[in-house]
């Protein structure tokens, strides 16, 4: 059994509240679980220390016996100084999609086209 340690969520309508829980993978995400081991309360302030409240040995010894941490609870960990998370990095993040580009030379075309329509009858009524 492959176990992970994730976030199970709680509370209302647009008031989430989040369980770090153990869990089988294959479980539902909401489902049964092994052990809870800490809460996260995105509502409150990034400084609050109520925002993420952990209980840092059975986090230890859950990773100790191969549970794999979700990404979000793998900043949470990484914040937390338990586990070190290796940055990503994805240089085409800034790139913009094909259908951008094609509406982005649309566009270009069509401002050198109304520029160089502008600029002709100044030349003309000139001469």
């Amino acid at each position: 059994m492959s176990v992970s340690l994730r976030l199970s969520r709680g509370g209302s309508k647009k008031r989430p509240y989040y369980k770090i829980v153990v869990a089988n993978s294959r479980a539902p995400r909401d489902g049964a679980f092994l052990e809870q081991v800490g809460t996260y309360n995105p509502l409150l302030g990034k400084e609050d220390e109520n925002r993420v409240r952990l209980v840092e040995d059975r986090v230890r010894y859950w990773l100790g016996v191969g549970a794999q941490p979700t990404d979000r609870v793998a900043r949470i960990l990484d914040k937390a100084g338990i586990k070190e998370r290796a940055a990503t990095n994805n240089p085409n993040k800034a790139v913009p999609g094909k259908k951008a580009k094609e509406r982005a030379e649309e566009r270009a075309e069509k401002a050198a086209a109304a520029a160089e329509a502008a600029a002709a009858p100044v030349e003309a009524s000139a001469e």
